[in-house]
């Protein structure tokens, strides 16, 4: 039952994991290769639609990841799974404080209502996300070795 746990547990993070680096470095890319206002929309529903669904798996990974951590205390492996326990917890807060309130303005821009510097703040959240990405990779490379 705990193998079960770990292998699902890893698979949910990678997916997250997949999903953010595909914003970063696909869909963004996309979206702002687009013409006119096209891509500022597409980056405005994208904010909304993940940013209903982000939260939910974002703490789902870490109670996950904590469950895990508890279930197997005293296993060698027990190390690596705190420590990406503890790069989630860094993501989370990365987002609340950092990306969170850039995407809160966003998702309500529309062409006629966004301010003059909202690619400023896009390229800000960019910045934001990739540093995010990054942790969160590390926080699953960690699972996946855990797992070994």
């Amino acid at each position: 039952m705990l193998n079960a746990l770990e292998v699902f547990t890893t698979v949910v993070v990678g997916l997250m994991v997949g999903v953010e680096f595909s914003v970063a470095f696909v869909i963004n890319r996309i979206l702002d290769a687009l013409p006119e206002d096209s891509g500022q929309l597409g980056r405005a529903h994208g904010g909304r639609m993940l940013g209903a669904v982000m939260p939910v798996w974002y703490i789902g990974s870490l109670v996950l990841v904590g469950i895990w951590a508890v279930a197997r205390w005293h296993h060698h492996s027990t190390g690596l799974v705190v420590t990406a326990g503890a790069l989630l917890i860094l993501s989370v807060i990365m987002s609340i404080l950092l990306l969170v309130p850039i995407n809160n303005r966003g998702k309500t821009w529309t062409p006629e209502n966004r301010p003059e510097d909202w690619k400023e703040q896009m390229n800000r959240w960019d910045r934001f996300h990739y540093a995010r990405v990054a942790v969160i990779i590390a926080a699953f490379a960690l699972l996946a070795t855990a797992l070994a």
